[in-house]
């Protein structure tokens, strides 16, 4: 696969891959998903599209959160009972 779609981004002395094609939506902006490799093979995490942060987290439902911003993503599978 090309990576004429990815974006380069240095994090703490690694490339990391940035794929503006593929995104999660979110609250105020998308969270773009974000390779260790150009080949898409290995996931790393998010960038959130509001504030360009690398620290996000996920939960085990599938909830994203931008650590910086507070933009999130809600869970894939949601239960009010679970609230």
């Amino acid at each position: 696969m090309s990576n004429t779609t990815l974006d380069e981004r240095g994090h703490e002395g690694e490339t990391l891959y940035v794929s503006r094609h593929e995104a999660e939506k979110g609250a105020d902006a998308p969270f773009f998903v974000v390779y260790v490799d150009d080949a898409r093979e290995r996931p790393w995490g998010y960038l959130c599209g509001n504030c360009d942060s690398l620290s996000t987290a996920m939960d085990s439902m599938g909830r994203v959160k931008c650590n910086d911003c507070g933009n999130f993503k809600r869970p894939d599978e949601w239960d009010a009972a679970h609230e």
